[in-house]
């Protein structure tokens, strides 16, 4: 396959720190044994379909700026069918093993749902054939319920039945799709799940439905026999000022509120992460604390700017403390690392697609190395554990089981006097960070 990226004509190699080649891996060394797994094992790079190749440069303030070759066709099926010969082309000359899609990113609307259906399965067909040329596998499948103007009050919680409706038949094809292409899981984005005012809001009849929703999919994998995982990936804002789905605590809460818990895990975003107000990390080890990090989108946000700029992961700190978490609960499962990234308006040849996923790969390459090592040494778990070590002693063993009192508290304190202030030491833990880094 070498008819849209002519630029690369073969595999991005791995040809290590002195390289100085833009179009090859300086860390990305597939092959490499970290921890008893290799590091394409650790690192289940994926490439999202909607932002490498339909992304247009678009922002909030200009239109498209990208004139990608697979998009100069006449009909949108011709379109469709070349945009997936550039994924898998992309794809296989990058050295990834997966990709994701959303339903309408693989296949155009059509004019009625049955057409829309029948595009659909045209271009699984023809994913299939690509997956099987390739050995390209799908990570995981959604489906788009926020881009069409019947999703402008929601999807799954639209005040309109006929709306939901919708919604569900579209994630049931969504689904389908997917066990077709035996992607190992199935996301859910609540794009629209939010409210703009609490005037025209039922926000607790809006929870139900949403739940509702998620029982009927889980019912349905299991008639049509799809045991991926199901993922939930949080966001706190944009389109909507308050989206339902607003960080990984507010959607653990929910799952356990709908007993819906047994059937999802959480697809953590980096960028969504800071739009809460949080971490990549804190969002991520949320997730993990719960046994419920299930997989990331690995991309970062423009703390100056004020909406989801996606932009490609090149913050090492932060990759590092990502892959700390993962590594910590033995990795992602059936997850990965999706690259939920876009270059920048301005980056406009196909090319730049290259430069941005090898730089992104190499950060996290040079993470998990980083990560790795911090472990092994122990020297930042170690001074967690003597931290906390009092409560492995009797009396807070005692707290911890439930055999304790406000009286025993007390007694405790009558014996033992004012508390002893203890250093956090925050200063020479970071110190001991930039010394792996």
């Amino acid at each position: 396959m070498n008819r849209f990226f002519t630029e690369v004509p073969t595999n991005i190699p791995y040809e290590g720190t002195a390289s100085r080649d833009p179009l090859a891996f300086r860390y990305f060394n597939p092959e490499q044994v970290v921890n008893g797994k290799t590091m394409e094992e650790h690192l289940r790079f994926s490439v999202a379909y909607w932002h490498t190749f339909k992304g247009s440069g678009q922002d909030p303030f200009g239109g498209a700026s990208f004139d990608r070759p697979w998009n100069r066709f006449s009909s949108d099926m011709d379109i469709a069918k070349a945009t997936c010969e550039a994924t898998f082309e992309f794809v296989t000359k990058l050295g990834v093993r997966y990709y994701c899609f959303h339903d309408r990113d693989l296949a155009p609307e059509g004019q009625t749902f049955s057409e829309s259906c029948k595009n659909l399965e045209a271009m699984v067909a023809l994913a299939k054939t690509f997956q099987e040329q390739t050995g390209v596998k799908l990570l995981w499948g959604t489906a788009n319920l926020f881009g069409h103007p019947r999703y402008t009050h929601g999807a799954g919680t639209n005040p309109d039945v006929h709306v939901f409706a919708y919604a569900a038949a579209q994630i049931k094809h969504a689904i389908a799709a997917t066990h077709e292409l035996n992607g190992e899981n199935y996301v859910f984005w609540g794009g629209r799940e939010g409210y703009d005012t609490l005037l025209n809001t039922d926000m607790n009849k809006e929870a139900r439905q949403m739940a509702r929703l998620f029982h009927m999919a889980v019912d349905y994998a299991a008639k049509i026999g799809f045991t991926g995982q199901f993922l939930i990936e949080p966001k706190p804002k944009e389109p909507t000022k308050h989206q339902y789905d607003y960080d990984a605590a507010t959607v653990l809460n929910f799952l356990q509120t709908y007993d819906l818990s047994d059937h999802f895990k959480l697809n953590i975003e980096a960028n969504h992460a800071t739009l809460a107000g949080h971490s990549f990390a804190h969002e991520l080890t949320v997730a993990s604390d719960a046994g419920k990090l299930g997989s990331m989108d690995i991309n970062r946000g423009d703390l100056l700017l004020g909406w989801d700029t996606d932009q490609f992961p090149t913050d090492l700190y932060d990759t590092v403390y990502a892959m700390l978490v993962v590594l910590r609960q033995g990795g992602l499962g059936s997850g990965g690392l999706n690259f939920d990234a876009k270059p920048k308006r301005g980056s406009i040849g196909t090319e730049d697609l290259f430069y941005a996923h090898i730089g992104g790969m190499d950060t996290f390459a040079r993470a998990l190395l980083i990560a790795d090592q911090i472990i092994s040494d122990g020297l930042i778990s170690d001074f967690v554990a003597k931290r906390y070590h009092s409560w492995s002693e009797k009396t807070g063993k005692e707290i911890l089981a439930g055999n304790a009192s406000f009286e025993k508290m007390e007694a405790y304190i009558n014996k033992h006097g004012e508390p002893v202030l203890q250093s956090g030491r925050q200063e020479y833990l970071e110190n001991v960070i930039n010394s792996y880094i």
